[in-house]
Parts: structure tokens; C-alpha cells; sequence
């Protein structure tokens, strides 16, 4: 996957609302996978309020559950190489404005992660 996840640079995002670029993020990890002791595939952050959360793949899907708890309309990815946006509101991948750092989680933050906390037969438990 290239650096738009699969979309090309001149698609860019129509619609911007629902973005704050000085949002920072909320952490290094998933917010509620944190809390919890949980784990999480890949990481993908609120472009309205900073908050991480776990993709749609992990377990606990939280990226998508703080989407459909606040309203936020759009995220981006929280992995390094990654600075393609999704748009829940019509379902579209696309590029969009430079987001306040980091961009991605810490570069020694292992896929899946925390270190410690993934389990040995975590492939199974993915979506």
C-alpha cells in the first residue's frame, strides 16, 4: 500500500468540514484499548479531535465506535508511510490537509501492538 492507501495524489478531499488540523493526537495507542489492557492491529486517528483509535481489523474496531459515538465525520491513518483520510459520511479514501504532529505512532511501536500485550494467536482474532 503506498502512502494514500491505495489513492492517488490528486484525490484530494471535496469536503473539509468536520477537520481540525491543530487537533493533536490523543497518544501513541488506541485511547480505549489503553484503558482496557486491550491490543490493536493498526491505528487510525480523528481528524476532528486528536483521538486514536484501533482500525476496523482489530478487535474492538474504536476508531469506527468513536466515529459513530461523536459524529466525527472523518479519520486519517496512525501508521508511519500512511497520510491517506476516510470519510465515514460517504465511504471514500482520499488525501487531505497536514494534520498537526505526529503523524504517525512512534516508528518502534510494533504492528500489531503494545509489545506485551498482543497475543500469540493474534491473526485469529483480526476482522
Amino acid at each position: 500500500m503506498d502512502s494514500y492507501g491505495g489513492v492517488g495524489p490528486e484525490e484530494a478531499m471535496n469536503d473539509t468540514s468536520g477537520i481540525d488540523v491543530s487537533a493533536t493526537p490523543s497518544g501513541t495507542g488506541c485511547v480505549e484499548c489503553e484503558a482496557a489492557g486491550g491490543w490493536w492491529f493498526h491505528l487510525r486517528r480523528c481528524a476532528s479531535c486528536g483521538h486514536i483509535g484501533c482500525c476496523d481489523t482489530s478487535p474492538s474496531q474504536h476508531a469506527t465506535a468513536h466515529w459513530k459515538a461523536t459524529g466525527h465525520p472523518v479519520i486519517r491513518s496512525f501508521e508511519p508511510g500512511e497520510t491517506w483520510f476516510w470519510d465515514f459520511r460517504d465511504e471514500t479514501a482520499s488525501n487531505g490537509p497536514h494534520l498537526a504532529p505526529p503523524q504517525h505512532h512512534p516508528t518502534d511501536q510494533g504492528v500489531p501492538g503494545p509489545h506485551g500485550r498482543v497475543p500469540a494467536d493474534w491473526q485469529s482474532h483480526l476482522h
